[in-house]
């Protein structure tokens, strides 16, 4: 039975970072849940929800400097410190509910941090999502050829062709709706070069998810950057059609029940 969503807090990389907790009274796997650049981890409950209908219990941290979490608003110094934030939520989890597998959700930004961590702590992952993930030479990186950076926001537009999504985003308070600063397209800049010479994303089932009409992360530069990464384990789909966020798509009960199928397919006890 599913039970309230907790949160939490915890000494990270840079400041404290919240995270969020859905709970499940008798767990068989954790899922982790890495949001993208701007946002925020509650906008991921109904992703949360499903996984704990098929027995996980989720965790999902706000990024330092996005949501409840410490950090000058939508600023990421360095990737891999956001990793390494989102492995203590890991060893948290790992703490509360022993013996059972770890699971990766990583969408957008998210699914950059998520690579990096794949990277960093192998073996740790019995699956990993990778939802409209942030690889390869991003067309926002040419802002940092500009001085001064243009002042360009996230275009709710290009979020979904679900109007209501983009109408929530732009009513979020927690939500950052500013444009790139320029230590974070740096950031990102730096983690590309560690990206494509990090190895594999290893032994555990991995599953890449995009839209194929996504302007704010490109398919074509994803795939570009897959080769390198790609495991024995590894799938791909794509959605005709779909924008950026495909959990928050017009047919974002396929994009979900996909997932879901793969976690189940790929061995892990769900229920």
């Amino acid at each position: 039975m599913t039970q309230a969503v907790d949160n939490a807090n915890f000494e990270g990389t840079e400041g404290t970072v919240e995270y969020l907790v859905w709970r499940t009274s008798d767990p068989t796997f954790v899922a982790l849940i890495s949001h993208g650049f701007g946002e925020h981890a509650m906008r991921y409950q109904h992703v949360a929800e499903a996984l704990v209908g098929i027995g996980a219990v989720v965790y999902a941290p706000d990024h330092l400097g996005h949501g409840k979490s410490d950090g000058a608003r939508a600023v990421v110094t360095d990737a891999d410190h956001i990793a390494v934030d989102l492995h203590t939520v890991a060893d948290i989890a790992r703490r509360e509910n022993r013996g059972i597998p770890v699971v990766l959700v990583g969408h957008s930004m998210g699914g950059l941090v998520a690579t990096r961590f794949a990277q960093l702590y192998r073996g740790e992952l019995s699956a990993l999502v990778l939802s409209g993930p942030l690889l390869g030479e991003h067309p926002a990186l040419a802002l940092l050829d500009m001085d001064p950076i243009p002042e360009i926001p996230v275009d709710p537009e290009t979020l979904s062709r679900d109007p209501k999504v983009g109408e929530a985003y732009m009513a979020d308070p927690l939500i950052y709706h500013g444009p790139f600063a320029r230590e974070t397209l740096e950031a990102f800049k730096k983690a590309m070069p560690l990206v494509s010479g990090g190895g594999t994303l290893g032994e555990q089932a991995t599953f890449w998810i995009h839209g194929r009409d996504d302007a704010l992360v490109p398919y074509d530069t994803t795939a570009a950057a897959m080769p390198s990464l790609r495991g024995p384990q590894f799938q791909e789909k794509t959605y005709p059609g779909a924008k950026h966020e495909i959990f928050n798509e017009t047919n974002s009960d396929d994009v979900i029940g996909d997932v879901l199928t793969f976690l189940k397919d790929s061995g892990l006890p769900t229920s």
